[in-house]
């Protein structure tokens, strides 16, 4: 099941992504949040809209974020080998992890402002795990009953700042440097393991491709070992890496994002993720 947050009037409401588009559920009668569906409220309301071929569908939906509540924006380092070779990196051992303020969550389509006073601003197309179950020390076989869902991400960086120390944290986490979205995929009908190609483009250009299978450590890992540092909860979003073909990894100007530049991140099975730079 694909679902989604919509915009309607100045209220966000669930909808249900369809073969004939998107159907706003509340307008369908089902009043549920997108937060209560992913702390595991029952899901059959929202199977029958989707099957029901009279639902009306939106004609031009405008996104809210794909979760209500912006808990932890968690992210993943290197975790493709093509990305870590290609930009003259360490191989980890393990996952290299680092966050996002809750503000850096944007919607699809949303603008994304690229402070003047810096420079250096560049896109990492991303596959996202939606947290569906509070994690405490949770096993890798276990990991997988934790995971609601996944979504497209695009972990916006500013790279100079990402250097002046050790730590990624400035250079990561301006407002809106974390679009997810179109939609979530819910677990049972997405399985990255199986290998989900990944692309990310500028201005329509390909810049970045990969494959899951390329990554270091899955997403059942990821989650299994930040549940040893971090009490995962649900809604809380983890950037899992991203594949190689950079700007940092070109290192040419013109490979770096400037206003009026738009970002696409398209993962097989899930959708594309828009934004536009300002």
């Amino acid at each position: 099941m694909k679902l989604c947050n919509v915009i309607v009037g100045e209220e966000t409401h669930l909808a249900v992504v369809t073969p004939r588009g998107v159907v706003d559920a509340a307008a369908a009668g089902c009043r549920l949040t997108m937060d209560e569906v992913i702390r595991g409220a029952d899901r059959s309301a929202l199977a029958t809209i989707a099957g029901d071929e009279r639902a009306p569908v939106l004609s031009q939906p405008r996104f809210g974020n794909v979760v209500d509540t912006a808990g932890k924006l968690l992210c993943v380092g290197r975790n493709y080998a093509a990305h870590a070779v290609f930009a003259n990196h360490d191989i980890p051992s393990s996952p290299m992890l680092f966050c996002k303020f809750s503000d850096s969550l944007a919607a699809e389509g949303a603008e994304v402002e690229l402070p003047p006073w810096e420079t250096g601003f560049d896109a990492e197309a991303e596959l996202v795990v939606v947290i569906g179950k509070t994690a405490w020390n949770v096993s890798q076989d276990e990991a997988g009953d934790y995971i609601f869902g996944y979504t497209c991400g695009n972990d916006l960086s500013c790279r100079p700042a990402q250097r002046y120390s050790s730590q990624w944290l400035i250079g990561k986490t301006m407002p809106a440097f974390g679009p997810a979205g179109p939609w979530i995929v819910t677990a049972d009908e997405f399985d990255p393991e199986a290998g989900v190609d990944v692309r990310g483009y500028v201005n329509g250009e390909l810049r970045q491709e990969g494959n899951t299978r390329d990554m270091m450590f899955s997403c059942r890992y990821i989650v299994s070992y930040a549940s040893r540092f971090l009490r995962l909860q649900p809604g809380d979003l983890i950037f899992t890496g991203t594949p190689a073909g950079t700007a940092m990894e070109r290192k040419e100007e013109r490979f770096f994002l400037h206003p009026g530049d738009t970002t696409a991140v398209e993962i097989q099975g899930i959708g594309t993720l828009h934004n536009v730079m300002r």
